[in-house]
């Protein structure tokens, strides 16, 4: 056999043995259908850089869809998140994006159905016991009237894309508790805050596990980001103001675009 011909024969060879293994494949994203649903969290509030087509939506290109969509290249791409969306408005304003050859999905809403702009501008503004006592009520919406808003959102979507591996993303801690924030919200407040959205991550987890979907938390990634932290990956009350308690665009690429990353 000559060199030529040995040399051929290997690489002929070596191409089978990694087709066969698929590392020569592409990525299995370029596949994908993907549609983003949901509220400001996944339209990138917060991130700057904002579409001129979203309007008061403001969808961002550092939102953690549109970065999903830059490194892996799906075959279509629909994101209709919107800023101040709850269950109620995703069913009925977004849904028109899902089909039956939608196969990917990612999610955030439930937070504006529970009061969670009034809540932080509550105890902003008012005193402790005011602040608390929004949160109890919030706490309560979550456990009581949000369960079936989520029943009746993931259920418009998996009749609109039954064939969709479907991603529901949480929402992160506000704070770390003892942090380095000398003045603000009292610890009290700041700790009623951190459970309130604890409680609702844990309505998203268990709505989403019954509804057949995948819940992606992003409370691990966003720990030792959170406002007073000293390196927050969250906006605290900011101009402008609809910023406030929103992920920066550090928030969106290393807390919400991992959490998404390993579910999709």
């Amino acid at each position: 056999m000559s060199v030529r011909t040995f040399r051929a024969s290997v690489l002929t060879l070596a191409i089978a043995s990694v087709a066969a293994l698929g590392i020569a494949q592409p990525a299995s994203a370029a596949g994908d259908n993907y549609v983003a649903l949901g509220d400001s969290y996944s339209s990138g509030v917060g991130a700057g850089s904002y579409t001129s087509e979203s309007g008061d939506c403001k969808r961002s290109t550092n939102a953690y869809p549109y970065l999903w969509r830059n490194a892996n290249a799906p075959s279509s791409f629909a994101f209709v998140a919107c800023s101040g969306a709850t269950t109620s408005s995703v069913s009925s304003g977004q849904l028109g994006a899902l089909s039956s050859s939608t196969t990917l999905v990612s999610v955030t809403a439930g937070g504006n159905d529970v009061g969670f702009a009034d809540v932080m501008q509550t105890c902003v503004l008012q005193s402790e016991a005011a602040c608390v006592s929004r949160v109890n009520t919030a706490v309560s919406a979550t456990q009581n009237s949000l369960p079936g808003r989520l029943d009746s959102l993931y259920a418009g979507i998996r009749s609109r894309a039954p064939q969709a591996h479907v991603v529901v993303l949480g929402y992160p801690r506000f704070y770390k508790l003892s942090g380095t924030c000398i003045a603000g919200l009292t610890e009290t407040e700041r700790g009623a805050i951190n459970n309130a959205s604890d409680v609702l991550n844990g309505v998203l987890a268990k709505r989403a596990a019954d509804a057949g979907f995948t819940y992606s938390s992003v409370v691990d990634e966003f720990t030792g980001h959170e406002l007073c932290s000293g390196d927050a990956w969250i906006h605290s009350v900011s101009i402008p103001v609809t910023n406030s308690y929103h992920p920066k665009a550090v928030g969106q690429s290393n807390g919400y675009l991992p959490a998404f990353n390993s579910a999709a």
